[in-house]
């Protein structure tokens, strides 16, 4: 196993944005591949959501070996200029980043793996013993078709919009996923289940699912 820092950046592109401007888009943004600091990129359309109301439509999944290439990528003269001539076709953005161990063989995620993003936010006011109590009750949720799961606590808060816990589950097609089983519960920890303990310390629970096109660091 090794360390590495999951890094998930959510987008929602204008609505008055062609389909040429949005795979040119998408390109740009998959050609940061190729810079040193990545291990594993990937952008893509989000497949499903359950945090409608703000409609995110992209998502770009990567992975580095450390927090110091993570910020190496940040401030690298390419990736600003990709940032920079994307922006006027993006109307929000959310990232979140966490630490994590996955095995060294499982960088990068297989074409056509589906995967499901899970961010986590904490209602206020609550103690660290209880904090720890809930990520170490989310970091066991995971199901026994995936492939891979990785868990951790958000580092990155600027752009989290209070998210601060957040999980990622490999699976290796779409129809694995569809197979979990649905659960009816309150509205805003829909299409997921926790249990009751971690339940009645969450605001929110966003839920996303994307099909992986198996980008890979040159």
């Amino acid at each position: 196993m090794m360390s590495i820092i999951e890094h998930v950046v959510l987008f929602k592109i204008k609505e008055d944005a062609t389909q040429s401007q949005i795979d040119s888009m998408v390109d740009r943004v998959n050609s940061l591949v190729s810079l040193k600091e990545t291990l594993h990129l990937n952008m893509v359309t989000i497949q499903s959501s359950s945090f409608s109301s703000s409609s995110f439509t992209h998502i770009l999944h990567i992975r580095f070996t450390s927090k110091e290439d993570l910020h190496a990528y940040a401030i690298h003269p390419t990736h600003l200029e990709v940032i920079k001539v994307n922006a006027p076709l993006v109307s929000d953005i959310m990232a979140v980043d966490w630490v994590t161990e996955v095995d060294g063989n499982d960088l990068v995620l297989p074409y056509g793996s589906a995967v499901r993003v899970l961010f986590f936010k904490l209602k206020e006011g609550l103690g660290e013993q209880v904090k720890d109590e809930v990520l170490k009750g989310i970091s066991g949720i995971r199901h026994e078709n995936a492939v891979q799961f990785t868990c951790g606590e958000n580092f990155s808060p600027a752009r989290a919009k209070g998210f601060s816990i957040a999980t990622l589950e490999v699976f290796t097609g779409l129809s694995e996923l569809k197979e979990l089983k649905e659960v009816d519960y309150d509205e805003e920890f829909r299409k997921y289940d926790v249990n009751d303990k971690i339940k009645e310390n969450l605001d929110n629970v966003l839920v996303l699912d994307f099909v992986a096109n198996g980008q890979i660091a040159s």
